[in-house]
């Protein structure tokens, strides 16, 4: 592997990506969401419960790279008790983060970091933006939808 390969899928990424949490489907989501980069194909399906205006259940189907696969990870690690907003500012933080060399997300989001490396890769960043822009977009539709 390359210098730059290396350091891109560092152990850290490869380990966050072997362990994403809340894999899975809800039985009835108030809202699901699927997010699909066209250049690679990879998805991400989301599942969200919301309760009193925050994340209260979630699940996500993640088919990605290795780099979505740890953006899955960081995400589901910190998702549960997060508001639509939340999850909107983590969205639009993470595509500055990647795109314009923006700050690293605001905690609980932070984590992010650990896809710095990629940024120099701007075809992955579809595929790591998935799983933060399904969520947000989730969220929204069950925030919004009636009881």
């Amino acid at each position: 592997m390359s210098t730059e390969l290396a350091k891109l899928y560092s152990v850290k990424l490869l380990a966050l990506a072997a362990d994403i949490p809340h894999v899975g489907q809800l039985d009835a989501p108030q809202a699901r969401v699927r997010e699909r980069a066209p250049l690679c194909g990879s998805t991400v399906t989301v599942d969200v419960e919301m309760a009193h205006g925050k994340v209260a259940a979630f699940a996500q189907d993640v088919k990605a790279c290795a780099l979505g696969q740890a953006s899955a990870a960081i995400l589901g690690a910190h998702v549960i008790g997060r508001s639509a907003d939340e999850l909107d500012a983590a969205r639009d933080e993470m595509t500055a983060f990647l795109k314009t060399d923006g700050p690293v997300p605001s905690p609980p989001f932070d984590a992010f970091e650990a896809l710095r490396p990629a940024r120099d890769y701007k075809n992955r960043h579809a595929s790591i933006l998935l799983a933060v822009t399904a969520a947000a977009k989730a969220a929204r539709e069950a925030q919004n939808s009636p009881l």
